[in-house]
């Protein structure tokens, strides 16, 4: 069975890129159990960012990577959070995580009336065979809705219980766990990056 190594600690993900995963052979363990530390994310945009996570944990590791990065990208915040979701209300000086985020975003987004809430989450996958592969696989996911003004539902993580999915008619918070990940941003990544990772292995 071959080995590789997660840029991340998240278990969730874990979880998920190993049930893909292990038919395919493949062992995916997170970097914190090589004792690697999270890398700069110093790009300006997911692609940067998901690539620089995969180089610095195969750089430490010698292992091949897989990263992502993800976050929720508002149209009428010009495309904020991005890239900066998971720390976007300590970047504005205000308390750290999820429950600070939601809030600040619900800030900006005051007086902003519900058709012109639109918003996505957006999903990057990286895989590299080695640090300074040339040619990582790369696979992106979209997932649409838009920004409630209040929270609704206790389930998931990040901006799901402000995240409304019309078509569903919930919130992702509010959405079974299973349908949740087939529908994604990160479900859709991973659909995408399977026949590529299949022909890789196929060569």
């Amino acid at each position: 069975m071959s080995q590789w190594v997660l840029a991340s600690g998240n278990d969730g993900k874990l979880a998920e890129f190993s049930r893909l995963l292990t038919p395919l052979s493949i062992n995916v363990s997170p970097q914190g159990e090589f004792g690697v530390s999270d890398a700069d994310e110093t790009g300006l945009s997911f692609i940067e960012n998901a690539i620089l996570k995969a180089r610095h944990a195969a750089a430490a590791t010698g292992l091949p990577a897989l990263a992502d990065d993800s976050g929720l990208v508002v149209d009428a915040l010009q495309g904020e959070p991005g890239i900066y979701s998971a720390r976007f209300s300590a970047r504005a000086g205000g308390e750290s995580g999820d429950s600070a985020n939601i809030d600040h975003l619900l800030a900006k987004l005051d007086g902003v009336p519900e058709q012109d809430r639109n918003a996505h989450y957006y999903c990057l996958l990286a895989f590299v065979r080695h640090a300074s592969d040339p040619t990582p696989l790369i696979a992106e996911g979209r997932w649409d809705g838009r920004v409630l003004t209040k929270r609704a539902g206790t389930g998931g993580f990040g901006y799901d219980p402000v995240f409304y999915l019309p078509d569903q008619n919930c919130t992702a918070a509010e959405m079974d766990s299973t349908l949740k990940n087939r529908l994604s941003h990160r479900g859709q990544a991973m659909t995408a990056f399977m026949p590529q990772l299949q022909a890789m292995l196929a060569q």
